[in-house]
């Protein structure tokens, strides 16, 4: 397990390329796509060809949140190597969770069938979700939705397993909400999915608030009992928002484990 005061802030300079700093004073324009129930946006250096793909779904509590709400993300990201996309799905309560995660799939089959044409690798995408983008991701990539995913970032959710959730005082109002249906459970999550398989490498972080640290603990040792390659980031000195909001930011110790995750297996 990683924790934040023991990575030292030269550690995240020296998996920094010359020139990151100035690169990420500067917000990339991402290009628009329409990949059939909503949009999602791609963030290519120019000239890209075959780089390595982070493929992002935002939180927001299943009903709220945009794919422009990335922070420093991009810019990061690119000076790194990457290229990076960004989705929007449809919310609560127009669309149910199970229809959210149905969206996930559809964007990140129209990602890996058109992201060669910006300078993407196919074969090289990284799933990353926060707060109920965790979830979504959490649950597309254990139940493979997401084919070929070559790895997946979790930033922060309780919602691994709805029953332990409910039976443990967990089950709080934003999530009563969106998993009203006790019958869907069990689909709806990820750690159903979990049945012996090894699954992609699997970084998963948690920050103080209620609970997350004990769920992602036990979400963690589940998918390592199945042979997963799991690294668990302890985020507790973050908040739900900071955990999401630092990532690429300067001396930010989440982004540099994320980083050195994202190297070790696709870089």
């Amino acid at each position: 397990m990683i924790g934040r005061r023991t990575l030292l802030l030269a550690s995240m300079t020296a998996l920094l390329p010359s020139g990151t700093v100035a690169l990420r004073g500067r917000q990339p324009v991402p290009r628009s796509f329409d990949y059939g129930p909503a949009k999602l946006d791609i963030y290519a250096p120019e000239g890209a060809d075959g780089l390595p793909v982070v493929f992002f779904v935002h939180g927001g509590a299943w009903r709220l949140g945009k794919r422009s709400q990335v922070d420093a993300k991009p810019a990061f990201l690119l000076a790194n190597g990457f290229c990076f996309v960004s989705i929007d799905y449809r919310m609560l309560p127009e669309a149910d969770v199970a229809t959210q995660a149905g969206d996930v799939e559809k964007a990140y089959a129209y990602v890996r069938a058109n992201i060669a044409q910006h300078g993407g690798d196919p074969n090289r995408i990284v799933g990353m979700g926060h707060s109920a983008g965790c979830h979504l991701i959490a649950l597309t990539g254990m139940r493979g939705g997401l084919p070929r995913v070559a790895a997946l970032i979790l930033d922060d959710t309780r919602a691994y397993d709805l029953a332990s959730l409910a039976k443990n005082g967990g089950m709080v109002r934003a999530y009563a909400r969106a998993f009203s249906d006790r019958s869907q459970w069990a689909a709806l999550s990820p750690a159903s999915y979990v049945d012996g398989r090894k699954h992609p490498p699997t970084f998963i972080a948690y920050s103080r608030a209620p609970g997350r640290g004990a769920d992602s603990k036990a979400f963690a040792e589940r998918l390592r009992a199945t042979g997963t390659e799991v690294v668990l980031f302890d985020g507790s000195a973050y908040t739900h928002m900071s955990i999401n909001r630092d990532f690429g930011e300067d001396g930010d110790a989440l982004t540099a484990a994320a980083l050195a995750f994202l190297k070790s297996t696709v870089g």
